[in-house]
């Protein structure tokens, strides 16, 4: 089977997706996303 994208494009995609994951880490970001996710199924779901 021929491979429609070229290896090296795929492995910029990985480096640049684990750059910005490590970014939003380095920027508290994980911290934002826990309170909307527990703010969302507060109201939406009902929990609690």
């Amino acid at each position: 089977m021929k491979r429609k994208v070229p290896i090296g494009v795929t492995i910029a995609l990985i480096v640049a997706s684990i750059a910005c994951m490590a970014f939003g880490i380095y920027r508290g970001e994980p911290d934002t996303v826990l309170a909307k996710a527990i703010n969302i199924c507060m109201e939406c779901i009902g929990l609690g």
